[in-house]
C-alpha cells in the first residue's frame, strides 16, 4: 500500500474503509491464513510464554490463537488495563472460558484472583496489536500508550510480533520514538522483519 501522510485519525479511517470492504468469508480466510504462520513461525513454536491480547475493534483478533496456544500448553499472559498510574499488569490464564471477564469497554481480560500475576521478562514472544504498521517495525494503536511502554519493560530476547492485514501496512508510519517498534508483522501475504 502507498505511504499516506496526514494526521493518525486520517490514517486509520483510511485503513478502516478498505477492511469494511472485505466480506465476511474473505477476513475469516484472512484471519486463518495469518495464524497459521504464527503457529509455523519457529519463535512461536519455540516459545514458552506467550503474551497475547483479545482485540478491539480494528485489530486482528487473538481468541483463537489463545485457545490454541493454550492447546498447545503454553503459558498465555494477558494484560489488565490499565491500572493505577497506567502501570502494565499482565497475568497467565488456564482457561479461556473461566478466566476472562469482559471489562468496561468491552474487551476480555483476565480475572486477577484466578490467574497469576506475570512480569514483562518472562515473556517470550509479545503479540502486539496495531491498526497500521510499516517494514520497520512501526506501528499505530489506539493511542493510550499502553502497549509502548509494556514494549519498552519486555526482555530484548523477547520477539515482538504483530497479527495484520496487508492492507494494514503502509510505507511510513511516523512515530516519535523507534524503541516501541515491533520486530516481526505476520500478514496474510507475508512476513515482515524489521529493518
Amino acid at each position: 500500500m502507498d505511504e499516506i501522510k496526514g494526521p493518525k485519525d486520517g490514517i486509520l479511517n483510511k485503513i478502516a474503509e478498505v477492511i469494511a470492504h472485505f466480506s465476511r468469508e474473505e477476513q475469516i480466510a484472512k484471519q486463518k491464513t495469518i495464524e497459521n504462520k504464527l503457529f509455523e513461525f519457529a519463535n512461536f513454536i519455540e516459545a514458552v510464554t506467550v503474551f497475547s491480547y483479545t482485540g478491539k475493534a480494528g485489530e486482528i483478533p487473538a481468541e483463537n490463537v489463545i485457545r490454541r496456544a493454550l492447546e498447545l500448553e503454553k503459558a498465555v499472559v494477558l494484560p489488565v488495563y490499565p491500572g493505577p498510574k497506567n502501570s502494565v499488569n499482565l497475568y497467565r490464564i488456564n482457561e479461556f472460558s473461566s478466566d476472562l471477564v469482559e471489562n468496561d469497554a468491552g474487551v476480555l481480560e483476565p480475572i486477577p484472583r484466578k490467574c497469576k500475576r506475570t512480569k514483562p521478562e518472562e515473556i517470550d514472544v509479545a503479540l502486539i496489536p496495531g491498526l497500521v504498521f510499516d517494514d520497520k517495525g512501526g506501528r499505530i494503536g489506539f493511542g493510550d500508550g499502553f502497549y509502548k511502554k509494556l514494549i519498552t519493560q519486555l526482555p530484548e530476547t523477547c520477539r515482538k510480533i504483530s497479527l495484520a492485514f496487508e492492507e494494514q501496512v503502509v510505507d511510513q508510519v511516523n512515530m516519535d520514538s523507534r524503541k516501541h517498534s515491533v520486530d516481526i508483522i505476520i500478514t496474510d501475504k507475508r512476513v515482515i522483519y524489521k529493518i
